[in-house]
């Protein structure tokens, strides 16, 4: 193929001024009527065309073909009813007819399910396959898919036909549950409200009752069910039991004929939070480590702290005035009968019977702890004394027994081989003054222990001569510790050294108000995408397996792995969303995996309106599987691509130049001897027409 190109001997600016001044001189001839102007301007051309060099450029080309792009959407909501069979027939038969087609190439490009929730991003496949072909070659796009797409605002430019090929068919129809709003974090106790919808889309089929059931299950526990209304919201309060997670199921049957029933449930995780918990703090004897405990529980904000303690015993006789002792009556009555069942924790430091609290008051303190509440006993000298809350109503559901004997003498306490696997102690040797340190964990001795014989629970600290230390106790719902020392607070004054005793009282004061973390005995699970980590907390010397059973029945037995003492774990790639169910014979739990509900079954009706603009854009078409493949047709760029059965494709005829030859025009001397010849001829004429 040949074309004429000019290479000008002068610059353009140059040659443009010749042309201006030949025009002018042509221009002044007319004016003057010159016989001979016609000739001259044919002369001037002549020589404008001489410096304008032209030439004969020819090229050698490689005609190249045509590219047609298939993205093919493979995602969640395309693998449900006949819509993979659809959707591979229709690639089957495209594939058979671009095969058909001259110089026609054909390239597929199959999109799965995006990284997490992600969704169907099928304009970042479509972006993709364009970036690796020569966009003069692209003759059409055609996407094989539902029309449900989660990146639209990522399209391309689109430089060919753009064709929708539509799984599904047009008596789907759909339910599906959707969770509003639901919040990641919940205060115990009260109640926050999640707004639930229930839908239905699609060719809904007559006479379908405006109400759905919905069944509510707690933690895998059994459902409760209840009436709602579909295409309405509805706004449910929910009161969480317990700290921690809390995974809420929410259910609707799943009706005759209904495309899927992978919306129709949805699961909601919320973190369980304390607003403020409420501690009360008994000091008997006024003694040194008295403001530890204080200073534990004020330096906590979410702390509120009633601090009862005891100034001036009842057998003190100094002769002051009680008006003068105290400003106001303290509400004892109030605080240890009334409104006992309002604290999450109850702390007696050194405290002894005096008859301040009355044998009634201490049998509430008991049924308070059986019923779920909490009890923390750190024993001075009057523990082991005749006047011991052993000897009280309390007595009952203390985890040790005074001998009646106190020994001061130093030594530097031990969690015990239990205590290593227990939380409240695991892992405090870590907290070391003194890390280098042979015999023990370089902690600063304490200079008394009350002796005790123990009666119940589990000692996790021992002190002299392995005497028990620390002992912790399950009574009824509630919990017991007793620290058979005072001497905690020489950690705190840094006492050769000091050790970890703010780390060890707030763990205590933790697990004695239930903190999921710091549970003993627990089953936890915790996930990263797909990815499952379990832990399992015992005391136990032995994990025994988990099993774990999936959405859809499986079961699967993964053994445990100890990693710390007490802990145990293991990792399962969880092979789709959705609510787990872990179990190891004693402990249960439950875990959802991805969102409340995904986002590829948001919406599961086939439809080609998202779409739609960027197919008209490109004079593309949307056309339903249902009714067959379409056939393709050859169409010009610019005219209309879609027709009633077809889909049209744009031949670009692209090609590959080989080969550049350029060739002069004429020789450079032609173009003088022509305007020479033109010059004399004008000159020549003119002398004529002036002769008589």
């Amino acid at each position: 193929m040949g074309q004429i190109i000019f290479d000008p001997l002068v610059p353009v600016a140059v040659l443009w001024s010749a042309v201006a001044l030949s025009s002018l001189v042509l221009v002044l001839s007319l004016w003057r009527g010159l016989a001979g102007w016609a000739l001259r301007a044919l002369a001037a051309g002549a020589l404008t065309l001489a410096i304008a060099n032209p030439a004969l450029q020819s090229e050698d080309r490689a005609p190249l073909s045509d590219i047609v792009i298939v993205v093919v959407d493979q995602s969640a909501s395309q693998r449900i009813g006949e819509r993979p069979a659809q959707t591979q027939e229709a690639l089957r038969t495209l594939s058979a007819r671009i095969a058909a087609l001259p110089n026609t190439e054909l390239r597929v490009v199959k999109l799965g399910d995006a990284e997490g929730d992600g969704g169907t991003l099928l304009m970042g496949a479509l972006s993709e396959a364009l970036s690796q072909e020569p966009s003069g070659r692209i003759a059409g796009m055609i996407l094989l898919t539902d029309g449900r797409l989660h990146d639209l605002s990522q399209a391309p430019d689109l430089m060919a036909p753009l064709h929708v090929l539509l799984s599904g068919k047009s008596t789907d129809w759909d339910r599906r549950l959707t969770v509003k709003n639901a919040p990641a974090f919940a205060i115990l106790g009260e109640p926050v409200v999640l707004t639930l919808r229930v839908d239905d889309d699609g060719a809904v089929p007559a006479g379908k009752k405006p109400l759905s059931k919905i069944a509510i299950a707690v933690d895998g526990g059994a459902p409760q069910l209840f009436e709602i209304p579909v295409g309405r919201d509805v706004e449910l309060p929910v009161t969480l039991g317990h700290g921690g997670t809390n995974v809420i199921q929410f259910t609707i049957p799943t009706d005759a004929g209904e495309l899927t029933d992978r919306n129709n449930t949805a699961v909601v995780q919320m973190n369980g939070v304390r607003d403020r918990l409420r501690v009360l703090l008994v000091s008997g004897e006024p003694h040194a480590g008295e403001r530890t405990w204080r200073n534990l529980l004020k330096s906590d904000s979410s702390v509120d702290l009633v601090h009862f303690t005891i100034l001036r015993p009842p057998e003190k006789q100094d002769g002051v005035p009680v008006s003068e002792l105290s400003l106001i009556a303290f509400p004892t009555r109030e605080l240890f009968l009334e409104k006992i069942d309002q604290f999450d924790l109850i702390v007696f430091d050194r405290y002894k019977l005096r008859g301040i609290l009355p044998s009634p008051y201490l049998e509430n303190i008991r049924s308070y702890v059986e019923k779920g509440g909490a009890v923390l006993v750190a024993a001075g000298p009057d523990y082991a004394s005749a006047a011991s809350l052993y000897r009280s109503p309390l007595g009952a559901i203390l985890p040790g027994a005074p001998t009646s004997r106190v020994i001061e003498k130093g030594y530097t306490p031990k969690i015990t081989a239990l205590g290593e696997r227990h939380p409240v102690t695991e892992g405090l040797k870590a907290f070391s003054p003194n890390p280098d340190a042979k015999d023990g964990p370089g902690w600063g001795r304490w200079m008394r222990i009350i002796d005790i014989n123990p009666v119940s629970g589990e000692t996790v600290m021992e002190g002299l001569d392995g005497r028990p230390l620390l002992q912790l106790d399950r009574v009824g719902k509630g919990r017991v510790a007793l620290l058979a020392s005072d001497q905690a607070w020489l950690w705190s004054r840094g006492f050769e050294g000091g050790g970890p005793q703010l780390e060890l009282l707030r763990r205590l004061a933790h697990w004695m108000m239930k903190e999921p973390e710091l549970e003993e005995e627990a089953l936890r699970a915790t996930a990263k995408g797909q990815r499952m980590t379990i832990l399992r907390q015992t005391l136990k010397d032995k994990a025994a397996d988990v099993t774990v059973t999936g959405p859809d029945g499986t079961k699967t037995v993964l053994p445990l792995t100890q990693t710390d003492p007490g802990r145990w774990q293991a990792t399962f790639d969880a092979p789709s969303i959705g609510l787990y169910r872990l179990s190891d014979g004693t402990k249960e739990t439950v875990i959802a995996l991805g969102p409340s509900a995904p986002k590829e079954f948001e919406r599961t009706i086939a439809s080609g309106k998202a779409l739609d603009p960027l197919v008209k854009a490109t004079r593309g078409g949307v056309m339903a599987l249902e009714n067959g493949t379409p056939e393709l047709r050859l169409v010009r760029a610019g005219r209309k691509a879609a027709g009633r059965g077809w889909i049209g494709l744009t031949p670009r005829e692209a090609y590959l130049t080989r080969d550049v030859t350029v060739k002069p025009f004429l020789p450079g001397w032609v173009f003088l001897l022509i305007a020479a010849a033109l010059i004399i001829g004008a000159w020549l004429y003119e002398g004529r027409r002036s002769s008589p």
